[in-house]
């Protein structure tokens, strides 16, 4: 089989491989689309050349020992596990049974392969971080309760934390985003005083809103899905500063860091987040689906077929590029240099070049 090799953040070479074999509570899929994550364009940095694509859609095509609810021939989705082999830049990749979920009929494989990764990320962040309530804890109205606040709500994994809030029925959400203002206020409830603030107009402009969207409310609870570009100065300046959490996607410098660098999944660093000292900060790890919440990631890996069925969840905007596993370089090289908004880049591997069907 095809398969992209990344290197060096941007430099991607095709090999051929053999086709992989799954293991206990392992799925074999042959890809039909793949999608693609910041993260892919900043792990080789700083980990040795490797295939980094996650996101898989496709179908199964043969299934390890002790899965049994894939057979051959059922259309998927799933989150391949981080930094392992087998990912998802190939024809064929392989994932965990409990991050597969089956792929509803009404989303189309391209659609589908813009979920696994991001709103697995989001999930963990909102409900296993940050500690909010559940969607089906039956909480009929927690309006005004405790307002929420998603920096970056124009990416995948904010808009899709912005999806899961409002079926957590939690407001008010204050979102933060820049080119995709537009785009965000369809996911948003004006009615419960759920508003979204451009950043664009400036750090001071953006306190400022922030403030004016709380009316006086103590933020408890902030999901910082960017984690760059001085987010961390503005809600440090914003947030409560005694009882609150803030969920961070990644800390200053950590594509800089080796392989085996152990963050703490809480911990206070005042000096280097700009926020108060009694902030739980705590650094959200998708990884931890495949490790400590395997629970969490089997739960919402099914929630999430559910709720595309039902009609209340939306797969991201994406882009096809061109070339299929040609594209992937590019793709990269974009979101290196922060050129996509509001969108995720797809890749169809049926449109590499030498490959068939």
């Amino acid at each position: 089989m095809k398969e992209v090799i990344v290197s060096n953040g941007t430099s991607i070479e095709i090999i051929d491989s053999p086709i992989p074999i799954p293991q206990n509570g392992e799925v074999l899929i042959r890809v039909i689309a793949s999608g693609c994550n910041p993260k892919d364009c900043k792990q080789t940095l700083y980990l040795p050349a490797a295939n980094s694509g996650d996101d898989i859609a496709g179908v199964v095509e043969a299934i390890g020992g002790g899965v049994f609810e894939f057979k051959p021939g059922d259309h998927v989705a799933a989150f391949h596990q981080m930094y392992e082999p087998h990912g998802s830049f190939a024809e064929y990749a392989i994932a965990p049974a409990y991050t597969t979920f089956h792929k509803p009929t009404n989303i189309s494989f391209e659609e589908a392969t813009t979920i696994p990764l991001a709103f697995l990320t989001a999930a963990v962040a909102l409900y296993h971080d940050l500690q909010l309530p559940y969607p089906w804890a039956g909480v009929e109205d927690t309006v005004g309760a405790a307002p929420l606040l998603i920096y970056g709500a124009g990416t995948a994994v904010g808009n899709y934390a912005l999806q899961l809030a409002q079926r957590s029925n939690l407001h008010p959400i204050i979102c933060v985003a820049g080119q995709s203002t537009t785009q965000i206020r369809e996911f948003m409830n004006p009615v419960h005083g759920d508003v979204v603030i451009d950043y664009r107009l400036g750090a001071e402009q953006t306190v400022s809103s922030i403030k004016h969207a709380l009316g006086g409310k103590p933020l408890l609870y902030a999901f910082d899905a960017v984690s760059d570009h001085g987010s961390d100065r503005i809600i440090g300046s914003v947030i409560s500063p005694e009882k609150s959490r803030m969920s961070i996607v990644q800390p200053r410098g950590r594509a800089r860091l080796p392989r085996d660098f152990s963050i703490p999944e809480t911990f206070r660093v005042p000096a280097l987040l700009g926020v108060p000292d009694g902030v739980d900060v705590i650094y959200t790890s998708v990884g931890r689906v495949h490790s400590s919440e395997k629970q969490l990631g089997f739960v919402f890996s099914r929630y999430i077929s559910q709720g595309i069925q039902e009609g209340w969840f939306r797969p991201h905007p994406h882009e096809v590029m061109p070339g299929g596993l040609y594209g992937v370089g590019q793709a990269l090289e974009n979101l290196h240099h922060g050129q996509v908004h509001f969108s995720k880049y797809v890749f169809r591997i049926g449109d590499t070049e030498g490959i068939s069907g």
